[in-house]
């Protein structure tokens, strides 16, 4: 079963990305770390229910991973915006096997986190990006947990695409995510609305 476990504003730049998260959200990032084997970096900021958001980006000091870059990352343009979702599962071998235009496992560690996820051999999700990213955590309490409340909600995730429906339906058999809606749309986004303590939010 897939429950929803992150958000993802991606950006050319680090700083760029977490620019954009904070005027959206009013309040400012907390840190994050460096992912080696695919030379990202990112910040994080917790969210209620248990969610938390990454900002991430292509980090300029890390040496060229082997292959290419989880999230799409190498063919990143255009402004920061939120492109990616993840979703967390029990078994990331079962869910590969159900799923397995998900990608490969790829088994991740830093700054005592320690994950597993499905990753493409091309580094690109299916549905132009808007199939969920799978993870598996192997700690006691992942982000979503262990971060300080921020003070923001999410209320709602918006996946709209051309072919939303036919993405809906592969994914409803495994999906138990109350928050995240599909809608038709002509051409691929993500949306979030969320509550914070000056009100409303849309990112």
């Amino acid at each position: 079963m897939m429950e929803l476990d992150h958000i993802a504003v991606a950006g050319t730049d680090l700083a760029v990305a977490v620019a954009c998260c904070e005027a959206a959200l009013g309040v400012p990032m907390g840190p994050g770390g460096r992912h080696a084997r695919y030379g990202t970096h990112n910040r994080l900021i917790g969210l209620a229910p248990r969610l938390y958001l990454e900002a991430i980006a292509i980090d300029p000091d890390a040496p060229p991973p082997p292959d290419a870059r989880w999230f799409g990352l190498d063919d990143f343009s255009g402004p920061a915006r939120l492109d990616k979702w993840i979703c967390r599962v029990p078994d990331i071998d079962a869910a590969i096997a159900a799923l397995p235009v998900a990608g490969r496992r790829v088994d991740l560690e830093r700054d005592g986190l320690r994950w597993s996820m499905a990753v493409p051999e091309d580094g690109r999700l299916p549905f132009e990006g808007l199939f969920p990213a799978l993870i598996q955590w192997h700690v006691p309490s992942p982000p979503g947990q262990s971060l300080p409340p921020s003070g923001l909600t999410l209320t709602c995730l918006t996946v709209a695409h051309p072919e939303a429906a036919a993405l809906e339906a592969l994914l409803a058999p495994h999906l138990q995510a109350p928050l995240v809606r599909f809608e038709p749309a002509d051409s691929p986004r993500l949306s979030a609305e969320m509550t914070g303590p000056e009100g409303a939010i849309r990112l």
